[in-house]
C-alpha cells in the first residue's frame, strides 16, 4: 500500500476571497515542500470554511485506504463549533500541527492586514480547545514548518499511523493452537479485533503439508539459489535446508492467498511435517511478515506491524525471546534468542546456515536454521498482553551489544543486550507490569512512536526508562488499573 497523509487547514470566511487564496497557495506550498522531506506524502486537501467541508473531507479520509491519517493546522482563526462532527466522526489517526508559515515577526510589515492573515497563535489555540472538549486521541506538534526537528517528529509520528493502518488490515495465519498451558500467548480475539482490527484465525496444518506437497522442485531451486546469495551455506545437509524451502514456499502460498501478514506455529503441533519451520520462518520474516513462536498470534502480529512501522529505517523489527541471564556484577546481560526463529535482519553479519538436531516437537530431518550474532544499538522491546477488559503495551528501553560470550555450542541466533534502568530493576518492573516472554525487538522503532500508536489504538502504555523504579512503576499501574476501569 501507498500510503499519504492528508493536510487540512482551517479558516472562515470571515477575510475575504484574498486571504483565504493566499492561504491554500501557502498550504499548497508547505504540503510541496515538506513531502520532500517527510517519509511519506503529505497531500494538501481544503481549506475548509464550513462544517460541511470539514465533515466531508473527513468522510473522504475515512473510506480511503490509502490515507493513514490526517495534519489540521488553522492558518487563520477556524471557529471549532465547525470541527465538531467532523472529528467526532474521524477514525484515522490526527496531528494537529501548530506552527505558522512566516518563521520571524516582520517589524516593518507588520500591522493589521499582516495580523488578520497570520492567526495561527490563537487559530490553533482555539482548534486545540475542542480536540480537548472531545476527547479525542490527537498528536500535537508545534514549531516552524522548515525546522528538521519538527519534520523529523512529523515523521515519526507518520510512521505509528502507518502502523496503526497496517493494524487494522492485519489478518494472522494461526496453524495449531498455542502451545499448552501457557497463559500470556491467551487472548481474546473478539476484543483485539474490535480494538486492533486483527483477524486471527486456523487453518490445519494437514492444509498446510497438502501445499507443501504441491510445492515443485522447480520452485525450491530457486529459492536456494536466493539463500546461496543471502546466506553461508555451513552444512552438507543439503536435503534438510530443501525442506525448509518446502515449508517457506507453502506458508508463502497460504498467507498470500489469505491477504495474511504474519503467523504463528506450534512445535506441538506438526501432524505430517518432518521439520519445525526455522529457516523458514526466519527468511519469511526477512522478507516483511511477523511470526510468533509457540501459538502467539499477538506477538506474530506486533512482528508485522513494527516491520511495516521501520521500513523507511532499516526494517529491523524481529520476534525475540528472553532465554537467561548474565548475572556477574557489573556484567549484567540478557540473552534473547529462540530455538530457531529469530530474523536475520538485525544480525552483525553474514548469517550462516546450519542443521542442528532439535529434540522438541516431530523433527525427522535437523531443522536448518540461521545463526548469527546481533547487531549492536539502542533498540527497544515490545509486550501486547491482555489484561482481561484491556491491553496492555509494554516497551522498555535497552542497548544490545556485541555477546560477551562466543557460545560455540549454542546453535541459534542470539542477541545481547543492557536492560534499563539496569537488568534486574528492569526485570522486576517488567515483570510487575506483566509483560511477556515474548517480544518485539526493534532497533527502528522508538518508544515515542508505540507510545503515539497505543494512543490511536485507545490502550494502556507502559515505559520502562532508565529512571523507573519499581515503586513509581506500581504506583503508575495502580492508578492506571483505576483509570481504565473507569473508562
Amino acid at each position: 500500500m501507498n500510503y499519504s497523509f492528508w493536510f487540512v487547514v482551517g479558516s472562515q470566511f470571515l477575510y475575504g476571497p484574498e486571504v483565504l487564496e493566499t492561504v491554500a497557495a501557502r498550504a499548497q506550498e508547505m504540503a510541496d515542500e515538506l513531502s520532500k522531506a517527510l517519509p511519506f506524502p503529505l497531500v494538501y486537501k481544503v481549506t475548509a470554511k464550513t462544517n460541511k467541508e470539514i465533515a466531508d473531507v473527513v468522510k473522504e479520509a475515512n473510506y480511503d485506504s490509502s490515507c493513514a491519517g490526517i495534519l489540521t493546522w488553522c492558518h487563520t482563526f477556524s471557529p471549532s463549533k465547525m470541527w465538531i462532527d467532523g472529528l467526532r466522526d474521524l477514525q484515522k489517526p490526527w496531528c494537529h500541527f501548530v506552527t505558522q508559515y512566516n518563521r520571524a515577526i516582520p517589524n516593518e510589515e507588520i500591522d493589521m492586514d499582516f495580523m488578520n492573515l497570520n492567526q495561527a497563535a490563537h487559530g490553533d489555540r482555539e482548534h486545540g480547545f475542542i480536540g480537548a472538549r472531545l476527547r479525542k486521541p490527537r498528536k500535537v506538534i508545534a514549531g516552524h514548518w522548515q525546522d528538521q526537528s519538527v519534520r523529523d517528529r512529523i515523521g515519526s509520528w507518520m510512521k505509528a499511523a502507518v502502523g496503526v493502518a497496517v493494524s487494522k488490515s492485519m489478518k494472522v495465519m494461526r496453524f495449531g493452537d498455542n502451545m499448552r498451558e501457557v497463559a500470556v500467548t491467551e487472548g481474546d480475539k473478539v476484543e483485539v479485533q474490535t480494538k486492533l482490527g486483527w483477524q486471527v484465525n486456523t487453518w490445519a496444518v494437514g492444509d498446510l503439508v497438502k501445499v507443501m506437497n504441491a510445492v515443485t522442485e522447480e520452485e525450491i531451486d530457486a529459492l536456494m539459489d536466493t539463500y546461496r546469495a543471502s546466506y553461508d551455506i555451513a552444512t552438507d545437509k543439503i536435503d534438510h535446508i530443501r525442506y525448509q524451502a518446502r515449508e517457506e514456499i507453502a506458508i508463502k502460498k497460504m498467507m498470500d492467498a489469505e491477504g495474511c501478514k504474519a503467523f504463528s506455529n506450534t512445535f506441538q503441533d506438526l501432524y505430517g511435517m518432518e521439520q519445525l519451520p526455522g529457516l523458514a520462518s526466519q527468511h519469511l520474516m526477512a522478507q516483511g511478515y511477523g511470526y510468533g513462536g509457540e501459538g502467539d498470534w499477538k506477538v506474530a502480529a506486533m512482528t508485522a506491524i513494527l516491520k511495516a512501522m521501520g521500513e523507511n529505517g532499516n526494517g529491523c523489527s524481529l520476534f525475540m525471546e528472553d532465554y537467561t541471564y548474565n548475572l556477574e556484577e557489573g556484567r549484567e546481560y540478557s540473552l534473547g534468542a529462540h530455538m530457531l526463529e529469530v530474523c536475520p535482519c538485525c544480525a552483525a553479519a553474514k548469517p550462516r546456515i546450519e542443521t542442528h538436531h532439535l529434540g522438541i516437537g516431530m523433527n525427522e530431518k535437523d531443522p536448518a536454521r540461521l545463526v548469527f550474532e546481533g547487531k549492536e544499538g539502542d533498540a527497544i522491546v515490545v509486550s501486547l498482553i491482555d489484561m482481561g477488559g484491556r491491553l496492555r503495551l509494554i516497551c522498555q528501553d535497552i542497548h544490545c551489544v556485541k555477546p560477551i560470550l562466543p557460545m560455540p555450542n549454542l546453535p541459534v541466533a542470539r542477541v545481547m543486550w543492557q536492560a534499563e534502568p539496569s537488568l534486574t530493576t528492569g526485570v522486576e518492573c517488567w515483570i510487575t507490569a506483566g509483560g511477556a516472554h515474548h517480544t518485539v525487538l526493534s532497533y527502528d522503532v522508538t518508544t515515542e512512536q508505540m507510545k503515539d500508536w497505543a494512543n490511536m489504538l485507545d490502550i494502556e502504555f507502559v515505559h520502562i526508562t532508565r529512571d523507573t523504579t519499581v515503586e513509581s512503576l506500581e504506583h503508575d499501574l495502580f492508578l492506571s488499573d483505576l483509570a481504565w476501569k473507569l473508562k
